[in-house]
């Protein structure tokens, strides 16, 4: 059987035409590969970070001293993910006063300081730290992508921060354990 890009074709979970790096609050979750616990375990309630959790951690809170854009809010990491809230404040880049012919080509990938370099940044940060601790170069963490939602008022803020907030409490029932998806 052939390939089927209407079965296989991965689609973007980005809103169409959005500025990701344009000034916002933003909640992201990135998920390990597998949705592997390597973080470390909910025990009583709440999270105890092993070593990986402990760099997943530090990573996370490195980001603005690489994203002068980037302020962090409410985050947890969590035995196989990490919610976050961030902020992008401040000028956005500035676009060229060129004709649109003279225009230099389009860069692949994220735009410098969105939250798709952000996440990039941390997951590859994460990876290269925990496959040093490991002794597994080259082995993936984290799963393809991650999910975003842009915050748009004080409510959604709210709502995001309390449900980062009770995320350990809710483990049991969390989306992203492995013991509610079973093989």
């Amino acid at each position: 059987m052939g390939y089927d890009p209407e079965k296989r074709h991965r689609r973007s979970v980005r809103l169409t035409g959005y500025d990701y790096s344009l000034p916002g609050m933003y909640f992201v979750t990135i998920v390990t590969h597998r949705r592997e616990c390597l973080f470390g375990d909910v025990v009583d309630g709440a999270m105890r970070l092993n070593d990986a959790g402990r760099i997943a951690r530090s990573c996370w809170l490195e980001t603005p001293s690489h994203f002068p854009r980037v302020e962090l809010d409410e985050f947890a990491v969590m035995p196989n993910h990490i919610h976050g809230v961030i902020f992008i404040v401040g000028a956005t880049h500035a676009s060229p006063l060129l004709p649109e012919h003279r225009l230099p080509p389009s860069p692949r990938g994220p735009l410098c300081g969105s939250v798709g370099a952000v996440v990039g940044s941390v997951k590859s940060a994460v990876t290269k730290r925990i496959n040093v601790l490991r002794g597994t170069p080259g082995d993936r963490v984290w799963q393809r992508n991650y999910y975003e939602r842009i915050i748009r008022d004080e409510h959604e803020l709210n709502r995001a921060r309390g449900y980062i907030q009770v995320n350990v409490a809710d483990w049991a029932q969390d989306a992203e354990n492995p013991l509610n998806h079973p093989s």
